[in-house]
């Protein structure tokens, strides 16, 4: 090993950042740099992801935290990359980037029609294969392409995702790993490869597979045209990483069977991890590959709490964001803060935003506010607050027992990582809803992490994924459920779902927008 720190980059839905660690786990930089995937005005729903600019940002941050942390390139011992899943890039035969789009692109509904009809029970037969329905995977989007953009199919040489783009920019490699693979819908789940037979079914080519690499193996090193763009030496090893969540679950220690983790940003991911790749029967929660070997994850995904938080802060408490920045501190902290007085339940009130996961079916209703009272007292702009937090948590409870349903196991206790661990707040709230005990880690940047973990797991620098997580995963604090507010809770998500199936069926009804629709629903 020449050097004593690991550099890992991450692409995600948002922006992109490198982030810099020494080889004990500790974060010594991070640059971030925000990036926005433009739709298509021809195409509604469309998610286009600008490789030029996304690269041209990317290269920046590596160059920007090796002059902010002083670290010298040669002392990085290797890089691992990590990044948003289900986003794909399609490149022709000389390796240039033709086509790709981000995670939740949405144009391919007419495709998803289209393959319903080639066969009523595909998408069925597909999930219990691969873990994954049209909803989210490649298998919409290229057929998209095909019928849209036949010049562009025509073109296409190879598939892969964007964790491996960025080692392919550095080094001139493409490889793809199984836990963003997997995602594509394109995989077997159990022998963790591509199985071209599915896409053969759906009318697509088979000849575009790049090979499959396991997280934590050397993919490449920094070519010279790498080093010129980034700064960083020729000849530092690129390691493959894997999806976020994955990576996230490394950089958290979650990395055994019937361990769990919840990952709560835009969206609130429920990681359930299982050492069988077995699927669930009623085709409603989503399997994918863990970055770990042998060991797979049920996920279940709960739509925008944290857009949604962000949406009332910037309606709704401009005087709470106003003192926040007189004192130097987050208009969240000082919302947390006053939320905690409302006792748990809201009084009753109800939200409809983000619904429990039904993968095979997946839509959610308008969102909206209900069961309140016109008396300032108790229904104020607090209550309303934390309302939208205790909502976010009765979704998480059902994807819980959903996970529950589907494997026969629940954890005995829940890893709580991403922005709203930072709240004081929805920490407690979410273990009095689940009744199990929720660690909130020192890093908060648990995603690079366990991308850089990957970094020194390629170099030898880590012998064991597992014990090495262990190892530089620390706990900051645990929160424990307090049985009176477990009984209110309970009762909550009884009333929540009764209340929830109407306004879903007025948006089947068009009475009322869905708050997100999946393709061809």
């Amino acid at each position: 090993m020449s050097g004593n720190y690991l550099m890992a980059v991450d692409a995600g839905t948002g922006s992109v950042r490198a982030v810099i660690f020494d080889i004990n786990g500790n974060q010594m930089g991070c640059v971030q740099r925000e990036w926005k995937h433009k739709e298509d005005p021809r195409y509604p729903g469309s998610m286009d992801f600008d490789w030029k600019t996304n690269w041209d940002l990317t290269r920046f941050c590596i160059r920007e935290v090796l002059a902010q942390t002083g670290i010298k390139a040669g002392q990085i011992a290797a890089l691992s990359s990590t990044c948003m899943r289900e986003g794909i890039v399609l490149y022709d035969a000389a390796g240039a980037e033709i086509w790709a789009c981000a995670n939740v692109d949405a144009r391919a509904g007419d495709e998803v029609v289209q393959l319903k009809q080639i066969d009523p029970g595909l998408e069925k037969e597909i999930y219990f294969e691969s873990g994954q329905t049209f909803a989210l995977g490649a298998l919409p989007r290229l057929l998209w392409v095909k019928n849209k953009l036949p010049d562009v199919y025509n073109k296409i040489a190879r598939i892969g995702m964007f964790n491996d783009w960025i080692i392919f920019k550095l080094s001139g490699v493409l490889a793809v790993e199984p836990s963003n693979g997997s995602t594509t819908g394109l995989f077997d789940l159990k022998a963790r490869t591509w199985d071209k037979n599915i896409a053969r079914r759906c009318g697509l080519r088979d000849d575009i597979f790049p090979d499959v690499m396991e997280c934590g193996t050397i993919a490449a090193k920094v070519s010279k045209p790498g080093s010129v763009e980034t700064g960083l030496p020729e000849g530092t090893p690129l390691v493959i990483g894997g999806g976020d969540c994955q990576l996230g679950a490394i950089g958290v220690g979650v990395v055994d069977a019937n361990e769990a983790v919840v990952f709560g940003g835009s969206f609130w991911q429920y990681e359930y991890n299982t050492d069988k790749g077995v699927c669930s029967p009623k085709c409603d929660v989503r399997v994918n590959c863990h970055a770990v070997d042998n060991i797979w994850q049920y996920e279940a995904l709960a739509f925008n709490p944290g857009l949604v938080m962000r949406w009332y802060r910037d309606a709704f408490c401009a005087e709470e964001k106003r003192i926040a920045a007189e004192k130097h501190t987050d208009a969240y902290a000082i919302m947390d803060h006053l939320a905690a007085d409302i006792p748990a339940g809201c009084y009753g009130m109800i939200c409809s935003f983000s619904d429990v996961m039904n993968y095979i079916n997946w839509k959610h209703a308008a969102p909206g506010f209900m069961n309140f009272e016109l008396s300032p007292e108790k229904y104020n702009k607090v209550t309303f607050y934390r309302a939208i937090m205790e909502n976010t948590v009765l979704v998480t409870l059902g994807h819980l027992r959903l996970v529950e349903a589907a494997t026969g196991s629940h954890p005995e206790k829940i890893v709580f990582a991403g922005g709203a661990s930072k709240s004081g707040l929805w920490p407690q709230i979410l273990t009095d809803a689940l009744g199990i005990p929720v660690e909130v880690p020192v890093v908060k940047e648990a995603t690079a992490l366990g991308a850089a973990i990957m970094a020194g797991k390629g170099i030898g620098l880590y012998t064991d994924i597992k014990e090495t997580a262990r190892k530089l995963v620390k706990i900051e604090k645990t929160f424990l459920p307090d049985r009176g507010n477990r009984e209110i809770y309970e009762r909550a998500f009884g009333k929540w779902k009764s209340a929830y199936a109407p306004q879903l069926q007025l948006s089947d009804e068009k009475i009322t927008k869905y708050m997100w629709l999946a393709p061809g629903i």
